[in-house]
């Protein structure tokens, strides 16, 4: 009987040492240079499960039988290793090598298609990663510029918003559905075609690539001066979830949460949430509240199914909505015109017995009387496959946006009721689908190919409506007749806009390795598009009159205009590429890229001849012709340094450009053509790790944009009121190009410990500064952005897992500056200032699992 006992203890001792021999993770942790770390940690994240390392830098760790996991290795001053197991026994160990925390490890990107080392990428590129975002409070794009010099953003609210990169991209000034942006910004792989995507926070971002100059052979729809190309975090069959909270004054408030894990054996998810509130930075002493407020609200989901190891599908659907207490505008100051006396803007608002609320725009009053409004919502669904075929991948990227916009603006910018209405609210839809296939297809040749189509309606009814001061401010000769009561008073007009635009595209670029060191990449695409639109606006209110000389009056502000456009246009486009890999450290390449933008319509109205008929020739806007060239040299001077030049000169046939009329007609301002402009430059990006302690950044752009030659331009503001009608400004600068754009950034850090977390305790400090740039299509005196620089700060302690913590400080030398200046409804002589935002602070927590 005892020997039968001790037989079945034996057979227990060995099947428990066997099951648990099985269950345990083993392993050896070291550093970049093969020496054994002592005492690391290593964690089953999501668990309290936990051990060291040993002198030899080995581990052993009990799994408890719990798959799939991820193993968190943990020493002070290296970066956090996460491996994700998902098979047990693992017959060897692991060999874990942990990189210094400041070392600089070589970022990797998308862009062309494959995963390579952004070093070795014969492109410009600049890379946030979505923990640098975070950090610095980059939480949109507007954000990113000041991290980008080459990237330009102008908002004066979000369906005016122009992206620009290296000052290319959308007409400066209000937009116009008619046209494509120049600037490709894509999601996941998905096209996202209205510019005021841009102004919504970004959702559980991984990282932001921006490529500079045209990508036509790269991506489905074509850019000719660059594209945003942004991931976000997929879902994960390890579980884990992020918290943050922000809080700061101006009662700022900002919440993000993510949370990813298994839903099945092959089914995973992520669900992830911002959250942005903010008191208004402007007053309105006319209702004593504080506008310009923020309000955003964005949702994520994703379910990743994995069918097989080849294949991977991601189902995504998002939804973002702003509710803003608008984005007024501050009168900034007045140019005289060229009009007569009494129709300079100081004598009108004195015969109305009204005054500024300040002659200060920095004061930040503002006594509009029409409310503001800026409400937008924006969201869709998407499906992506990417399954291995041969030796590359097939994608296949479906989805389906929308975004609607309800505004109110103040488009006469004072407390007058000049413009009582003025709103066009707008809805637009997109259908997308590219198919493409990457990959290597043979010992030298890689490349990408693949197809585009896109489909997308854009509908506007809009209302524009005089006030009882229109009288005054369209007041064009002395007859007693303006002052006829109510003759203007509810005048308007109801506008109904629609454009349906649809793009086929054919693409694709090889990579043909000549040597191990050359390489000739040549890319085509040929493109089709075609573009309708309709636009009605009719006029109605105001007095009920059959005198032929009131109703010309009336005339003389609003008319009834209709016209209908139809055109179509196809186009080859193509690009080459020599890169040369001198050695481990040095790449140069040279491009030459032909490339386009499409043809354009007009559907805000058209400006009119001297009989009030539309000018139907600027209905249709010729497609740009784009000749571009770039030399840069990607180095690495010396151990944790990247030291990066780029020389560029794009030459633009038939720019296409946004006019702003003097006629209040033209609700949104009119697109033309000018005949050739040049933008001509050099940008550096440069990192440095000088020590274990301190890290630096820098970027730099030199710009040189004009207009080579454009005699039919607008008359600048203060020369409204000429004989002519148009201006030759050839050889002037292009508007929102400043020569000088940089950042200058530094972090300095040390080991620590919070609350019994291995971190780092840091310092960090951001800059970013601008030259002055022209803020209108034909320079003005008056509408000249003056240069500016701020400064921003941040000190706390950061951790790959548990609490984190910072302090941040934006503007903290509360720098008065313009982002924008754009003149009034009817150009009569005042304009307006977009403000930067003056000194903000507060703190951010955020907790990881």
């Amino acid at each position: 009987m005892k020997q039968s006992i001790k037989n079945t203890l034996t057979i227990l001792f060995v099947l428990t040492f066997s099951i648990s021999f099985a269950q345990n993770i083993e392993g050896v942790v070291t550093n970049s240079e093969n020496i054994p770390l002592e005492a690391a940690n290593v964690i089953i994240k999501g668990t309290t499960s936990n051990t060291t390392t040993d002198q030899s830098g080995k581990f052993s760790i009990d799994s408890k039988g719990k798959l799939p996991l991820t193993l968190l290795v943990q020493y002070i001053g290296y970066k956090t290793a996460e491996i994700e197991i998902t098979a047990l026994p693992i017959t060897t160990p692991l060999q874990v090598t942990l990189n210094e925390e400041n070392a600089l490890i070589e970022v990797v990107v998308s862009s062309r298609r494959r995963i390579e080392k952004v070093q070795d990428v014969p492109i410009a590129i600049s890379v946030i990663t979505g923990k640098q975002a975070e950090q610095t409070g980059a939480f949109n794009v507007n954000r990113i510029k000041e991290l980008v010099p080459s990237v330009q953003l102008y908002s004066s609210n979000p369906r005016n918003t122009g992206i620009n990169i290296r000052s290319l991209g959308s007409p400066f000034g209000l937009t116009n559905d008619g046209i494509d942006p120049g600037v490709g910004f894509y999601v996941d792989g998905v096209y996202y075609a209205r510019p005021a995507a841009t102004t919504l926070d970004f959702i559980d971002v991984e990282q932001i690539e921006v490529l500079r100059g045209p990508q036509g052979s790269l991506f489905g729809k074509n850019t000719t001066s660059g594209a945003f190309n942004i991931t976000t975090r997929k879902p994960s069959f390890t579980s884990g979830a992020d918290f943050e909270v922000s809080y700061g004054n101006f009662a700022f408030l900002q919440a993000k949460a993510s949370v990813t894990g298994a839903l099945g054996k092959k089914i995973a998810g992520r669900l992830s949430f911002s959250g942005t509130q903010r008191d208004g930075l402007v007053d309105n002493i006319v209702t004593g509240r504080a506008t310009n407020t923020l309000n955003n609200q964005g949702i994520r989901g994703q379910l990743l199914y994995t069918p097989s190891e080849n294949t991977n599908i991601i189902l995504a659907a998002d939804i973002t909505t702003q509710r803003p207490d608008g984005y007024a505008q501050v009168v900034a100051g007045v140019a005289p015109t060229q009009r007569a006396g009494y129709r300079q803007f100081d004598v009108i608002i004195k015969d109305l017995n009204y005054q500024l609320p300040s002659l200060n725009a920095f004061d930040r009053k503002i006594d509009q009387d029409t409310p503001w409004r800026s409400g937008q919502d924006l969201g869709g669904i998407s499906l992506n496959v990417d399954t291995k075929i041969g030796g590359g991948t097939l994608t296949s990227t479906t989805a389906w946006r929308f975004w609607n916009w309800d505004p109110s603006n103040d488009r006469d910018f004072t407390g007058l009721q000049v413009l009582a209405k003025s709103q066009n609210p707008t809805r637009q839809t997109q259908i997308t689908q590219e198919v493409r296939y990457a990959g290597q297809l043979s010992s030298k040749i890689s490349g990408v190919v693949g197809v585009f189509f896109i489909d997308q309606t854009s509908k506007t009814n809009g209302t524009e409506e005089s006030g009882n001061a229109q009288w005054r401010f369209s007041q064009s000769t002395t007859s007693p007749l303006w002052k006829t009561p109510g003759l203007f008073e509810g005048y308007g007009i109801k506008t109904d806009a629609r454009i349906r635009s649809s793009s086929a595209a054919v693409f694709g670029q090889l990579d043909w390795a000549v040597t191990e060191r050359l390489h000739i990449l040549p890319g085509l695409r040929y493109n089709f598009d075609k573009k309708e639109a309709d636009y009605t606006r009719t006029t109605y209110g105001g007095l009920q009159t059959t005198d032929p000389a009131l109703l010309a009056l009336k005339k003389s502000v609003y008319s009834d205009q209709a016209f209908t456009s139809d055109t179509d246009n196809t186009d080859f486009s193509g690009n080459i590429t020599v890169t040369y890999k001198a050695s481990d450290k040095i790449n140069a390449y040279a491009t030459y890229a032909k490339s386009y933008k499409p043809v354009g319509v007009n559907v805000a109205g058209l400006p009119t001849d001297a009989k009030g008929q539309p000018l139907l020739d600027l209905a249709v806007i010729k497609p740009e012709k784009v000749n571009h060239y770039e030399i840069g040299i990607k180095t690495s001077p010396f151990k944790n340094s990247i030291f990066n030049l780029a020389f560029f000169n794009t030459d633009i046939k038939d720019f296409q450009t946004n006019v702003q009329a003097a006629e209040l007609g033209v609700n949104r301002g009119y697109l033309a053509n000018a005949d050739k402009v040049r933008v001509r430059g050099v940008e550096l990006d440069a990192s440095f790790v000088f020590s274990q302690h301190l890290t630096v950044n820098a970027a730099a752009t030199y710009t040189d944009g004009k207009y080579v030659k454009f005699t039919n331009a607008p008359l600048p503001l203060e020369e409204t009121g000429a004989p002519v009608a148009f201006k030759d400004v050839s050889g002037t600068d292009l508007p929102g190009a400043s020569k000088w754009a940089g950042s200058l950034g530094g972090e300095l850090s040390d080991k620590a410990k919070f609350f019994g977390n291995a971190g780092k305790i840091f310092v960090a400090i951001d800059s970013y500064a601008r030259s002055e740039f022209s803020s209108s299509p034909s320079a003005s005196k008056y509408l000249v952005v003056q240069g500016y620089a701020i400064f921003n700060a941040r000190f706390g302690f950061r951790a790959a897992e548990g609490l984190s913590v910072h302090f941040w400080g934006r503007n903290l030398l509360n720098k008065d500056y313009y982002e924008q200046l754009l003149p009034a409804g009817g150009n009569t002589g005042q304009y307006a200032g977009v403000l930067g935002d003056q000194r903000t602070y507060g703190v951010t927590l955020k907790y990881s699992l």
